[in-house]
């Protein structure tokens, strides 16, 4: 436990922040999820739609750190690639 005033207070800040991180993940991967189950049902429009959802959930993921920026234009991009090779 910590001893020092400005120690309890990163503590404080820790668990506040990692709640929300982890709410914040949370959402990223339902959000994604719901892109991946609209590619497999096969529906190109209602996958479209759920990637346009996705995408500022998977931005806001990167800027506030939760996934490595790299990591979520990655993620976009492939999503995106699928969504266009659905015939």
């Amino acid at each position: 436990m910590a001893n020092h005033k400005s120690a309890e207070k990163r503590a404080r800040q820790t668990e506040r922040r990692t709640v929300e991180n982890n709410a914040r993940r949370s959402r990223l991967r339902s959000s994604t999820k719901k892109v991946e189950e609209a590619i497999k049902s096969g529906d190109k429009k209602a996958a479209a739609e759920a990637l346009r959802a996705a995408q500022p959930e998977i931005q806001r993921g990167a800027t506030a750190r939760v996934i490595a920026k790299n990591a979520a234009a990655r993620r976009v991009s492939r999503l995106n690639a699928r969504i266009k090779a659905m015939a």
